[in-house]
């Protein structure tokens, strides 16, 4: 079966846009409700990271739709590939269409070049306004990832910021506990820990997980 799906071409005025899911049934609803506007058209599809590469060389699309979570195992290659397409392909707009509400998720993805980040429970007219959004070069959040994004902006500067799940990470990393341990306590998956520990010692200005929980401890956060 050729999971690199190819619709027909966007005409002239019409948004080009390649879906980026693992879940057949998620891409078959999105291209039923874009296909209906009419300047949009859904020109091609892809399950995996490998596959949107080959995709997007191919078609250059206007917009991709872009799941964090590929089925791989790693909660981290969305937002993997999001930094290759906006490197390898800064005219491609990049809307993160997911499941993941975490502010650690929402700022990295913006961080690595997303234009916009929606929860997939939006409605339906809210992700088609974000799609225009982005196609025109601007900024597009649902209300949530909105309000991570002001968080954010109204966080000082010298303060480390780090949301709730990191914090959560951090204060079992004092213990002395391991990624999977930790994972295990918190029930998310071992990579989704290190992406954390990663994100936590960036902001803590730490080079390994000793000096992150030194430094969080002379900050009074743990």
């Amino acid at each position: 079966m050729n999971r690199q799906a190819t619709r027909p071409r966007a005409e002239q005025g019409q948004l080009s846009i390649v879906l980026v899911d693992d879940h057949a049934i998620v891409r078959q609803g999105l291209r039923s409700i874009l296909d209906r506007e009419d300047d949009m058209r859904v020109v091609g599809e892809a399950t995996t990271a490998a596959e949107a590469r080959v995709v997007l060389d191919r078609l250059r699309p206007d917009i991709v739709l872009l799941d964090l979570k590929l089925g791989t195992g790693s909660d981290t290659e969305g937002l993997e590939l999001c930094s290759e397409i906006t490197a390898n392909h800064p005219g491609i707009g990049v809307l993160v269409l997911t499941t993941f509400l975490d502010d650690a998720y929402v700022l990295e993805a913006v961080h690595r070049g997303a234009k916009g980040y929606v929860i997939k429970d939006v409605d339906t007219s809210a992700l088609v306004s974000a799609i225009r959004t982005v196609a025109r070069d601007e900024s597009a959040f649902d209300s949530r990832s909105a309000s991570v994004m002001a968080r954010s902006i109204r966080t000082a500067p010298d303060e480390p910021a780090l949301t709730e799940r990191e914090q959560g990470v951090l204060e079992l990393l004092a213990t002395g506990l391991s990624n999977r341990v930790v994972g295990e306590r918190l029930f998310i998956s071992e990579t989704t820990v290190k992406f954390h520990v990663r994100n936590i010692m960036r902001k803590l200005g730490a080079s390994t997980r000793a000096e992150a929980v030194y430094e969080a401890s002379k900050m009074g956060l743990i």
